[in-house]
């Protein structure tokens, strides 16, 4: 082989490593996001700890629901609502870290829905009967470079999704790390 055509050759492997590289680290949060909605439907709790940044989603999840209560404490009474705003936060962080755990996370996988947090009650999923695995539909996209949102929505409330977003651990490794309630 000649001169020439060993640098070709060199060349050729080192633009499809390129290619290879570019694609997994392009298509590797959609691979992390199908095997966390698989873990979660089977309620796998093994896979769920290797796919969920628990103390990083317990944070994601008290922020979004501390943001609703404040939100939904501002239109009630002063006195009651400046209460509600002391007491509320402690209420929702020792309820969010009692209750986020493989068994939780999988319960939203299979249902498109966020646990249920109302004031001074503990946080529990919804009270309605799971959907069929098939009436509870995922889609993917890129928030940006390093979040990947799976969008939970069901049959019976097409308007009313769930937002779980991965986030990178690396180059090719994603992990649950937030929660999207808007």
């Amino acid at each position: 082989m000649t001169r020439r055509g060993i640098k070709a050759l060199v060349w050729g492997v080192v633009l499809i490593v390129l290619l290879v590289a570019s694609g997994l680290y392009a298509f590797s949060p959609i691979l992390s996001a199908r095997a966390l909605v698989k873990a979660g439907q089977a309620g796998d709790a093994a896979a769920l700890e290797r796919l969920v940044d628990f103390p990083a989603f317990r944070i994601s999840l008290k922020e979004q629901l501390n943001a609703r209560m404040i939100d939904e404490l501002k239109g009630n009474d002063a006195a009651l609502g400046g209460l509600g705003m002391l007491i509320g936060p402690a209420l929702i962080s020792a309820a969010v870290d009692a209750f986020v755990t493989p068994q939780a996370v999988a319960s939203m996988v299979k249902t498109a829905e966020a646990p249920v947090a109302e004031p001074g009650e503990p946080i529990k999923p919804s009270a309605d009967a799971p959907p069929k695995a098939d009436q509870v539909h995922e889609s993917y996209s890129y928030r940006d470079l390093n979040t990947f949102a799976v969008t939970l929505t069901r049959d019976d409330r097409p308007n009313e999704k769930l937002d779980l977003l991965m986030k990178r651990r690396g180059l090719f490794s994603w992990k649950l790390a937030a929660v999207d309630l808007r």
